[in-house]
């Protein structure tokens, strides 16, 4: 049986392929995000995927026969200041309102760089998934009681669409599972270029 082992501990990406009939192995990778600099958003997206995955699998104690997974997230937005700017979880809350008093009444692009690695072969596919996002047209009292959640702190682009922030986004042009972190339709592209049929990683009933 083909193992998936996700490196990556998202919540977000773990129930999304939960949901999908995967039970997958989670072993966080420990990369340091922040020694990619200067990269414009596709770029960062698909190297630091890359870079998870490999630090994974270069583990000692993987499941045999595993497929490695490594995912991230930048969002892309389309306003006046911010065009080719990759931008990650802002961390703090001034940070995410700040976000959120540009990205309202706008639109965005949700860039997800995903990373494959076969453990058996040492045989690695990447691509980068794109989803348009359009935001709603909040006002600051929105914008404030969202940041005081938290929850815009630590994902990427300061919003969600399977939390509080689904609200927010008022509709989505391409896969809506990209959003919330990991496209389902792209990986199992990448599971057949290794070689690997989806439904192998489903969880026997």
């Amino acid at each position: 049986m083909t193992v998936l082992v996700l490196a990556s501990q998202s919540p977000a990406r773990l129930k999304t392929l939960r949901e999908a009939g995967i039970e997958p192995v989670v072993i966080v990778s420990g990369v340091n995000e922040e020694q990619l600099a200067g990269l414009g958003p596709a770029e960062l997206a698909a190297q630091l995927a890359v870079l998870k995955a490999s630090a994974v699998a270069r583990r000692g104690d993987l499941p045999a026969a595993a497929l490695v997974l490594g995912c991230d997230s930048v969002l892309e937005l389309d306003s006046p200041g911010f065009e080719q700017r990759a931008l990650g979880k802002p961390g703090t809350a001034e940070e995410a309102t700040s976000r959120w008093r540009s990205m309202r009444g706008r639109s965005g692009t949700l860039v997800t760089g995903h990373c494959l690695i076969d453990t058996a072969t040492g045989e690695q596919v990447s691509e980068a998934a794109y989803t348009t996002v359009h935001f709603a047209e909040l006002d600051d009292a929105e914008i404030d009681a969202y940041v005081a959640t938290g929850e815009p702190l630590q994902v990427a682009g300061a919003f969600t669409i399977d939390g509080r922030g689904g609200a927010y986004v008022t509709g989505v042009d391409g896969d809506h599972h990209n959003v919330v972190g990991v496209s389902l339709p792209l990986l199992r592209d990448l599971v057949r270029r290794l070689g690997h049929q989806w439904h192998e990683l489903w969880v026997r009933p």
